[in-house]
């Protein structure tokens, strides 16, 4: 991933729906379809919504719908989850739906799963209603699900069809933070995403895992590994460094057990964490960039040649809506100079 290379890696967007401090759910979702939309011109190949439940600074928790919103206000780009938590639905439910947005979108929609719940344990337990916790099941929902898209499969629910939803080719992505999925993925063969922006102590082991085990289908003929980085872009250091206080304090807030909305950015984070937090936070985002375009320039290249990524996810928890807006153009135009 030099300025020589002929083939650009291509580079999309993961947004959290991010609920800021002041703000509500509804001008949450007016911001992500503004966003997508300028992503939409900008050439970002996928742009994704990850489920979340219980958290009042992220609003996507109704994925499916969210994707559908996006899906309608945008032209090109490929909408879908990254991820949808398999163990919190029924399989035949998240068939429809994505059959659903497939029928209306045709073309244009990926189906990540993840097997975490994406929430705490009391939402969990709300969501599942009974249903086996701790991801156990995720094999078997997962056979159960593709089932549905694909009947010869032999593994949907006897005597159960979904419609919409049959017969349709809707890209299955296993998205994880350790091995689980990525071994499921390589023997399945499916392309595979990891979440490196919050979970990095995993990312080289799984993803030589997933490449190990990888077994060609007609999905894929060889290993698609979509790597996950923060990226807060600016005109200088110093103000990207300014804008990344509001993802660090999100950050120690979930190390804290709390939770709340994105806040806006501070000065300084000396005196907020302590030395222990620090090293936590400093480990946590070990992938994550924040800096002018340059600095932006100067990183990517790193991360590829030292993960191999066959593509790059990029979020953004920017509390300044016009930053985040400016931080994806700068940081499309530092994937284009690359490439």
């Amino acid at each position: 991933m030099t300025p020589s290379d002929h083939t650009p890696i291509p580079y999309s967007l993961l947004d959290l729906a991010p609920v800021t401090e002041g703000s509500d759910a509804a001008e949450s979702f007016r911001r992500t379809l503004e966003l997508a939309q300028l992503a939409d011109e900008l050439g970002y190949t996928r742009y994704w919504l990850a489920e979340h439940h219980n958290m009042p600074g992220v609003s996507s928790s109704a994925t499916a719908l969210i994707i559908g919103h996006v899906a309608g206000g945008t032209k090109r780009i490929r909408v879908g989850s990254g991820g949808v938590m398999l163990p919190n639905h029924a399989p035949l439910a998240i068939a429809e739906q994505f059959g659903t947005l497939e029928s209306l979108y045709p073309g244009r929609i990926d189906l990540g799963l993840g097997r975490a719940p994406g929430s705490d344990q009391p939402a969990a337990r709300a969501l599942r209603r009974g249903l086996t916790a701790g991801g156990q099941d995720f094999p078997e929902l997962l056979s159960e699900l593709r089932g549905y898209f694909d009947p010869t499969l032999g593994t949907a629910a006897p005597g159960v069809r979904a419609v919409p939803g049959e017969g349709l080719d809707i890209p299955i992505w296993l998205l994880g933070s350790s091995g689980f999925s990525a071994q499921l993925a390589g023997e399945l063969g499916l392309p595979f995403a990891f979440a490196s922006h919050f979970a990095p102590d995993y990312l080289l082991p799984a993803l030589a895992l997933y490449r190990s085990s990888f077994k060609p289908s007609r999905h894929l003929e060889r290993p698609y590994a979509m790597v996950a980085v923060n990226v807060i872009a600016a005109d200088t250091d110093e103000i990207a460094a300014w804008l990344a206080t509001s993802q660090q304090q999100q950050f120690l807030n979930i190390v804290r057990g709390r939770t709340g909305k994105l806040q806006p950015p501070v000065d300084s984070m000396d005196g907020l964490l302590s030395p222990q937090e620090q090293a936590i936070l400093t480990s946590t985002l070990r992938y994550s960039i924040a800096g002018s375009k340059e600095t932006v320039k100067r990183r990517l290249p790193e991360i590829q040649e030292e993960t191999r990524a066959d593509e790059f996810i990029v979020a953004s928890q920017i509390f300044d809506h016009a930053a985040r807006l400016h931080s994806c153009r700068l940081t499309a135009e530092a994937f284009r100079e690359l490439g």
